[in-house]
C-alpha cells in the first residue's frame, strides 16, 4: 500500500526531480511533486512524495525529518488527507457584499 509523505521547509530551488532522488535512496518512489504557486509558478516551499511501500516510507520519514537539505532543516511526516473546501464565494454571504459606503436611502 502506497504512503503519501509531506515534505516541508524546502529550499526555493528544490525541484520534483530533486525530491524523487532524495527519497529514492529509501525505496520505490511512485510520485514526487514540489507544490508551486498558481500565479507565479514559484515553489511554495513544500511538496509531497508517494512511496510504494509503507515500510520504506517510514524509513524515509525517520531518516529525513529534521535532516538538512540545501541548508534547510526538513519537516517530513505522513501527509494528512486533504480537507474538503466549500466552493468559491470568498466567504461573503448575501447578494451585495462590500460596504454601505455611497448608498443612498
Amino acid at each position: 500500500m502506497a504512503k503519501n509523505i509531506y515534505v516541508g521547509n524546502l529550499a526555493w530551488g528544490v525541484t520534483s526531480d530533486d525530491l524523487r532522488e532524495l527519497f529514492s535512496q529509501f525505496g520505490s518512489v511512485l510520485k514526487a511533486e514540489v507544490i508551486a504557486d498558481r500565479e507565479t509558478g514559484r515553489s511554495r516551499g513544500f511538496g509531497f512524495v508517494e512511496m510504494e511501500h509503507d515500510e520504506e516510507a517510514q524509513k524515509a520519514i525517520e531518516a529525513l525529518n529534521g535532516a538538512t537539505h540545501n541548508d534547510r532543516q526538513l519537516t517530513v511526516n505522513v501527509a494528512r488527507e486533504r480537507e474538503e473546501r466549500g466552493r468559491g464565494g470568498g466567504g461573503r454571504r448575501g447578494g451585495f457584499g462590500g460596504s454601505d459606503r455611497g448608498r443612498r436611502y
